[in-house]
């Protein structure tokens, strides 16, 4: 073999071998793959969301209006409609008294179409409706129903109204419950004192009678 051919080979030999170590490197190089981000995506996804908590505001109270409907049966059973009581009950046909106050709607449902079970089978029972208003009338600007929507005493409930008039009898407040009962409030005292400015509940009237000197 003569020199030139035997140089020749070795060059090959030693290009050939360039050109792998090349491609080696090219993929040695190779970034690696970037995540997508589905997985924290999809870890974000499954963690359960903290619980919600009810507000006071949602749960029936002294005074409230709450409409009970039936359905689910062939019998048609009568619409129950009653304000809660003083002793924090309402009373259905059949089944008697149920607490209602500090229960929210779904809580009052469960527990009367538990107890209306053994006398219809597959009864459905809905709380309607929350009503939840005050009165307020006599001598105060804007008399009327106001919405109840939380915590409120006498002179807020007046103050709702615009606020008393010019002829307006402050010392001699009525607070009428719902029950009828009628309690005088001095909104001048009350003023200065909280513990004499009585709550409002829901239903309550608040009548500011008027002065006639």
């Amino acid at each position: 073999m003569g020199l030139r051919m035997v140089c020749g080979l070795v060059l090959a030999g030693i290009l050939a071998g360039c050109a792998g170590l090349q491609d080696d490197l090219s993929f040695s190089e190779e970034a690696p793959p970037v995540s997508s981000g589905a997985t924290k995506a999809e870890d974000v996804n499954n963690v359960p969301a903290p619980p919600t908590e009810v507000s006071a505001t949602d749960r029936f109270r002294v005074g409230d209006l709450v409409t009970v409907r039936f359905s689910g049966v062939q019998e048609t059973i009568p619409i129950h409609e009653e304000r809660i009581k003083e002793d924090g009950t309402i009373t259905l046909h059949l089944i008697g008294s149920v607490i209602a106050a500090g229960k929210n709607a779904g809580e009052l449902q469960k527990e009367i179409q538990e107890r209306y079970q053994k006398y219809y089978r597959g009864l459905v029972v809905t709380i309607v409706s929350l009503d939840r208003f005050y009165y307020v009338g006599g001598e105060v600007k804007i008399p009327g129903r106001q919405p109840w929507v939380g915590e409120l005493t006498v002179t807020q409930a007046i103050q709702s109204t615009g606020d008393f008039t010019d002829f307006a009898n402050k010392k001699k407040v009525q607070l009428i419950r719902v029950d009828g009962s009628t309690v005088t409030v001095d909104c001048v005292k009350a003023l200065r004192d909280p513990k004499l400015d009585l709550r409002v509940m829901p239903g309550d009237k608040v009548h500011v009678p008027r002065r006639w000197w």
